[in-house]
């Protein structure tokens, strides 16, 4: 089997991670991580601390390399498409707290990945028990936060936009060519 390519979905809360990651892996037949945060605070609650953002990093680098060793192991695709990354953490963490624990800033210098689809926030926010910034004006925060990460890296990414088939679509476009 070649090497997985990798393909992390990003942006704020509420503009189809998830979605967009299950529809890709089905495209491609191919499989997608989750993100670990919210199945630990449906655990541990929505009180949570600096301390608990350095577990839910590290519980989310266990989780992508938990799929990244199933993936290599089936007839799959050979591309994850990972719903999170330690760039979410990094924002998650400054955002809330005005600080970032060392070990998330130092898997963000060791991660490799293929290409970055980043969601913006045209889709309309949908309330959750996890969800916090049902507001635009943190939602616009957020999303320039992630867009001036990815435009000062030099991973490839793709802004994505429009409605859930749109999305879909233009990932695709984007993915194939980072696959070519």
């Amino acid at each position: 089997m070649s090497a997985i390519k990798k393909i992390v979905i990003i942006g704020p809360e509420s503009t189809g991670k998830s979605t967009l990651c299950k529809s890709l892996a089905l495209h491609y037949q191919s499989a997608w991580c989750e993100e670990y945060a919210r199945e630990y605070l449906l655990e541990n609650g929505t009180n949570y601390t600096p301390a608990d953002l350095l577990k839910i990093a590290k519980g989310q680098l266990n989780i992508e390399e938990l799929a990244t060793k199933s993936l290599a192991e089936s007839n799959k695709t050979p591309i994850l498409f990972i719903d999170t990354d330690m760039y979410v953490m990094k924002v998650w963490s400054e955002y809330v707290f005005g600080e970032c624990d060392f070990f998330i800033l130092d898997e963000i210098v060791k991660k490799k990945y293929d290409g970055y689809l980043l969601c913006n926030i045209d889709l309309p926010w949908v309330k959750d028990e996890l969800r916090e910034y049902p507001n635009e004006k943190p939602r616009k925060e957020l999303f320039a936060i992630y867009k001036d990460i990815l435009i000062n890296q030099t991973t490839p990414w793709t802004l994505i936009s429009g409605s859930d088939a749109e999305r879909t679509q233009a990932a695709i476009k984007a993915v194939d060519q980072w696959l070519v």
